[in-house]
């Protein structure tokens, strides 16, 4: 693991350790799956706890994560699951992402991450403690997850001249088609090679590229690149859950 990335965890789990009843902590996503860029990767983590979070171990999540160092601690994205919620899934979690702290569920997708290629950071790995999830589970998740979220997203127009949106939206409309076709999880990597094959724009695929891989970027406009990425994960959805 990158050096100043491993460096991070082990202060975060020092910090978080006194701070809530921690039983357990595991990184999911590219850290697990060895896809990790970093600077460029979320740092993807789940904090299994022994009860609800209470308020005042609100506050201190909270202190914990804003005393990390930056840069990497913008990258930092943690759910912190009780016990006792931990089979229902739609229970929604306190959660530390994007630098505020909300709560949402922890996914089917997530989950099926967390047993199949979890890093194990403290305590007893996933398939001790979590459910697993089943093959309809997480079909019916990403269906989901299609047509209520990313479809709903391609109405308007604005956020798509944002990288963020650039980057995800294509990259999770093939990691979804291979999920529901082929009942497997696949990495951003595999993903971002499949997308020419899905009828994705060229310099769209070398625009998220380059930012995750460090390539060179394409000639390309905010505006174009904005057209281009919107009309691609409409089609590609509907295809998808044709």
């Amino acid at each position: 693991m990158h050096a100043a990335t491993e460096r991070l965890l082990r202060l975060f789990l020092e910090g978080v350790e006194p701070a809530v009843p921690l039983v357990a902590l595991w990184a999911h996503g590219s850290l697990g799956t060895g896809d990790y860029q970093p600077g460029r990767s979320d740092l993807d983590l789940i904090a299994l706890v022994d009860s609800p979070v209470t308020m005042e171990q609100w506050r201190r999540i909270k202190a914990v994560h804003r005393a990390l160092e930056p840069p990497l601690a913008s990258l930092v994205h943690c759910s912190y699951v009780a016990r006792q919620e931990m089979d229902d899934l739609a229970a929604e979690h306190v959660t530390w992402a994007h630098e505020r702290i909300f709560r949402r569920p922890v996914t089917a997708v997530t989950r099926r991450e967390l047993h199949e290629a979890p890093l194990v950071l403290y305590g007893p790995p996933p398939a001790e403690l979590l459910p697993p999830v089943s093959d309809e589970e997480l079909a019916a998740f990403v269906r989901a997850d299609l047509r209520d979220y990313w479809l709903a997203k391609t109405k308007g127009r604005r956020r798509w001249l944002q990288d963020i949106w650039v980057d995800l939206g294509p990259l999770t409309v093939a990691r979804a088609a291979v999920t529901l076709r082929e009942g497997r999880m696949i990495t951003k990597r595999e993903a971002l090679d499949l997308l020419p094959g899905m009828g994705a724009p060229e310099k769209v695929v070398a625009d998220i590229r380059a930012r995750r891989y460090g390539t060179p970027p394409p000639v390309l406009s905010r505006f174009r690149r904005a057209r281009l990425t919107r009309a691609f994960v409409r089609s590609a959805i509907r295809k998808t859950l044709a």
